[in-house]
């Protein structure tokens, strides 16, 4: 379907949704999906039934699809990743935010390697040239690990902060991150990688899916925003 097919649907099924809804749910599709319509509507606090009538015009427009089977639920078409990345582009320019959050997704990619290194650390450990699951006996390496953790959380929690004082809809990773990180503070340490909770890594992953939604990056892109991003950390230090 066209861009032009795409926007003429849309007008034609819009009366009852607003473009903040059909953003918000377009977005919260992105970022869960697949995902029932409950599960969607509690991303971003939305109105179930507003979502469940945004689905439904979304799905006419070809924007989404409900799937059954093993991976139940709502997903993004395509064209509704399109469409979704093209409203975040709009909403970033009206609001003079592009700078501001490309900023912040820079000093995300300095610390995402560290966080990947502390999931892995956690998960298996070295047994001479062979990875291998980590028992957790070892308590002193875990407990580096974990001291790894604290001190990439007390960088990133302040960044988030930030970043949603000037675009509200980043609100919630920071308290996320640190709900996961108290629940691991007091042992629970599946609140470290776990992937059927909102685990550190699970928050972290959404995360970083956002920064690229927002932005309308892909992961391919990223190591050329790697360099930059570690060639701009090493000059602050020097």
């Amino acid at each position: 379907m066209t861009n032009l097919a795409v926007s003429n649907l849309l007008v034609s099924n819009l009366v009852h949704m607003s473009e903040s809804e059909q953003l918000f749910v377009l977005h919260a599709l992105r970022l869960r999906g697949p995902a029932s319509d409950l599960e969607l509507a509690s991303r971003f606090s939305l109105d179930l039934d507003e979502v469940k009538s945004t689905l439904e015009v979304l799905r006419r427009c070809e924007l989404a699809r409900l799937y059954e089977g093993r991976l139940a639920g709502w997903m993004l078409t395509t064209t509704g990743r399109a469409e979704g990345e093209r409203l975040l582009a709009e909403q970033l320019d009206r609001l003079s935010l592009r700078g501001a959050v490309a900023a912040s997704y820079q000093q995300f990619l300095v610390m995402n390697p560290e966080l990947l290194s502390i999931c892995t650390d956690w998960q298996v450990h070295l047994v001479g040239q062979e990875e291998v699951l980590n028992d957790h006996l070892d308590t002193a390496r875990d407990a580096v690990v974990l001291a790894r953790l604290a001190e990439l959380h007390e960088h990133v929690v302040p960044l988030l902060e930030q970043l949603a004082a000037g675009l509200q809809r980043f609100e919630g990773y920071s308290s996320r991150l640190r709900y996961a990180h108290e629940r691991i503070g007091i042992g629970q340490t599946e609140w470290l990688t776990g992937p059927r909770i909102d685990s550190y890594h699970t928050v972290w992953f959404e995360l970083h899916e956002d920064f690229l939604a927002t932005l309308g990056r892909r992961r391919s892109d990223e190591r050329v925003d790697y360099d930059s991003a570690e060639d701009s950390s090493a000059e602050l230090e020097e």
